[in-house]
């Protein structure tokens, strides 16, 4: 997984940016663990967009060539640097926001949307259909 943002990363983002946060603990060791419990038992895995999103050990493929199309900068956090960014902001996760100007992030994917995802392809899919009706204020 990517290296969860520092909160003060917040104040730099640009008007229109998409915040994609996991539902997993910060650090190398949690990370160890998740791997570990995604190839054991992956049915009980708590993060259906690490689940969606990563192998074993790295991104997949397609979601890493789909992100890097998207115009948007894209921000990742793990569920605790994500609560000490946004303490204020209370939603389940996993979840994918858009953050446009001083508004607070809006949800475009919810948790409940993010586990009837069947695969990556479903994912882009549900993430276009979501822009496209909530697209960037700027």
């Amino acid at each position: 997984m990517s290296v969860a943002a520092r909160p003060t990363d917040r104040a730099l983002l640009p008007k229109a940016a998409l915040i994609l946060v996991y539902n997993a603990p910060d650090g190398i060791i949690a990370a160890i663990g998740d791997t570990v419990h995604k190839i054991v038992s992956p049915a009980t895995y708590p993060c259906s967009l690490c689940a969606l999103t990563h192998g074993a050990v790295a991104m997949r493929r397609a979601w890493k060539q789909y992100l890097a199309a998207l115009p948007h900068p894209k921000r990742f956090y793990h569920r605790d640097a994500f609560r000490r960014a946004y303490p204020g902001l209370d939603v389940t996760l996993p979840v994918i926001l858009l953050a446009d100007g001083d508004a607070a992030p809006r949800v475009l994917i919810d948790a409940a949307t993010l586990a009837a995802q069947a695969d990556v392809a479903g994912l882009i899919a549900t993430l276009e259909a979501a822009l496209a009706v909530h697209p960037p204020r700027r």
